[in-house]
């Protein structure tokens, strides 16, 4: 793999991670175009790689909340953290129905990505996505275990490729009555258990990547990952405070719209 390739890929991938426009459509059509994915390369080397990306964005995450992470650690012994306490309850709650769709139909979903105008459809389907809260919002309430709910199973239907982890999660969070921060913060904490267990069925594949003669190039496509992934976080709790989240659904359509005709007549 040529490095500046994997420098792209990481980029592209740290961006939309949090963004909420899908990192999974985005490497898809990236890989597609670059002729890193199908005939040009083995599926397997295609999920190596993604997964070394993962695990960059997976630190940006842990680096920026790493106080609110250490309060939810101590929290297991400071029986006064009650709002930890629930917080730890209403993720785990929140990753089963993800682990589930993973376990039953995780085959299915990744084949999906050999199939480019398959997600230019789904990205329109984020951008439609992105957009109900402006239509369908409850009254704002505290944050508490029916937005995890919600949010846990708007993350199960993100698993397909062009569907928006962070864009899904986070409207669930809103439609059902929760604050904006609130929503975008639980929404990247989901992310770590998400990621950090599919780290973990995969350790053989990253175990490899040191003796890899792609070595070099996927370190760079980690450390690209991790920067850009952190910029994406800073961005999106920006945007989302401002009253600006709506914005990425305009895009989300033009890149859907862009990749059905695109690869629909290669």
């Amino acid at each position: 793999m040529e490095i500046w390739k994997a420098i792209l890929v990481g980029i592209v991938q740290g961006l939309s991670e949090f963004l909420p426009i899908s990192s999974s459509g985005h490497i898809a059509l990236l890989q597609h175009a670059l002729g890193m994915r199908g005939a040009a390369a083995g599926i397997q080397q295609d999920i190596t790689f993604e997964l070394v990306l993962h695990v960059g964005t997976f630190l940006s995450v842990i680096i920026y909340f790493r106080r609110r992470l250490l309060a939810l650690f101590f929290s297991l012994w400071q029986k006064e953290r009650q709002d930890e306490r629930r917080m730890i309850l209403w993720l785990i709650l929140a990753t089963v129905p993800a682990t589930l769709a993973f376990f039953s139909a995780g085959d299915l979903f990744e084949r999906a990505y050999d199939y480019p105008v398959l997600v230019g459809g789904c990205l329109i389907g984020t951008g439609a996505i992105l957009l109900l809260p402006k239509f369908f919002r409850s009254e704002e309430q505290e944050f508490g275990l029916k937005q995890a709910v919600w949010m846990g199973v708007a993350q199960a239907l993100a698993i397909l490729p062009g569907i928006s982890r962070s864009g899904s999660t986070i409207t669930a969070g809103l439609i059902s009555g929760g604050r904006a921060s609130r929503a975008a913060e639980f929404s990247f904490l989901m992310f770590l258990p998400a990621i950090g267990g599919g780290v973990l069925l995969k350790m053989r594949d990253l175990q490899a990547v040191a003796q890899s003669d792609a070595a070099v190039a996927y370190g760079c496509g980690f450390a690209a990952a991790f920067l850009s992934g952190l910029f994406a976080v800073y961005l999106v709790l920006r945007m989302i405070r401002k009253g600006r989240f709506e914005y990425f659904a305009y895009y989300c359509f033009v890149v859907g719209i862009v990749a059905m005709i695109y690869f629909g007549v290669r």
